[in-house]
């Protein structure tokens, strides 16, 4: 049966139902071979998306896959498509919460603070010029814990040297001095600058005269202040949502853990800020400049 304008009464009847004109669903059903079309075309990016996702473990965005996708598999696709493919099919980034700064130990009566001379001044654009660097502690299998000290350029983001210690002891941050300057490739700024906080470790008598015998000016962040050398802060943050720590059941297991994630920061990495560059290749491209 057909009324009198020509369509059929259930027809009639639903749009009325949906508030919808009969005009405006012809033209949805016309639009179905389209809706199928993009349909198709977001199944595949989101394989493409959750591929890269997925060999992250889940702890990438939108910005580290598009730069993923466009130095790994040479795929350009537009951030805001990545975003909504995101959105659509529920792939969340692992983002880490906040942890409060800690320190690690307190300064004695003997030993000596140092002005902040870089005054959060992070990026030079030379690098070997700014360096930076923190102790952090990781807690592994049945809470046991393990410290890692670590060397960070300013310019590049490279982490120039690393030491995992069971220990606090002044070794720590001695090795890792140590291992910077039998890197083949460092060659000091002549203004290079250490900074770090005013931890007991770098407020050292001793400490302070290796780094003057290196030919090294030494600056420290303000008490309490970890904003003044946020850029440790954060790497050893990402390096904590990267790591599952738990899962090591030894030293052995988490000295091989972090010299991984060390390879992958340094050479696979890519950032956003760093012209979509990894901070080796940043650091070939400021040489060359």
């Amino acid at each position: 049966m057909v009324r009198e304008n020509g369509f059929p009464p259930l027809i009639q009847y639903f749009c009325e139902v949906a508030g919808v004109s009969r005009s405006g669903y012809y033209n949805w059903l016309k639009a179905e071979e389209t809706r199928q079309k993009r349909e198709q075309s977001d199944e595949a990016d989101y394989t493409i998306i959750k591929k890269v996702y997925d060999q992250s473990k889940g702890k990438v965005g939108a910005i580290q896959i598009k730069m993923a996708l466009e130095n790994d598999e040479k795929i350009v696709m537009n951030l805001k498509r990545i975003r909504r493919i995101m959105n659509k099919y529920n792939i969340v980034c692992k983002i880490r919460r906040a942890n409060p700064y800690k320190k690690i130990a307190q300064a004695t009566q003997e030993h000596q603070t140092c002005e902040n001379k870089l005054d959060r001044q992070f990026d030079q654009q030379e690098p070997h010029k700014v360096l930076l660097t923190d102790i952090t502690y990781v807690y592994y299998e049945k809470g046991q814990k393990a410290y890692l000290s670590a060397i960070k350029d300013g310019a590049t983001r490279e982490i120039l040297a690393y030491h995992i210690s069971t220990s606090l002891k002044m070794d720590i941050v001695y090795t890792t001095l140590d291992k910077l300057m039998e890197r083949e490739d460092f060659i000091p700024h002549p203004d290079c600058l250490i900074h770090s906080d005013q931890g007991v470790h770098y407020t050292h008598p001793e400490f302070q005269k290796k780094v003057s015998e290196l030919g090294l000016d030494q600056s420290m962040s303000r008490r309490g202040n970890c904003w003044d050398n946020a850029p440790m802060e954060s790497f050893f943050g990402h390096m904590k949502d990267g790591i599952d720590f738990k899962a090591c059941s030894s030293v052995f297991e988490v000295k091989q853990a972090i010299e991984e994630y060390m390879e992958y920061y340094n050479h696979r990495r890519y950032q956003w800020s760093l012209q979509k560059m990894t901070p080796a290749q940043y650091r070939g491209h400021l040489l060359a400049a």
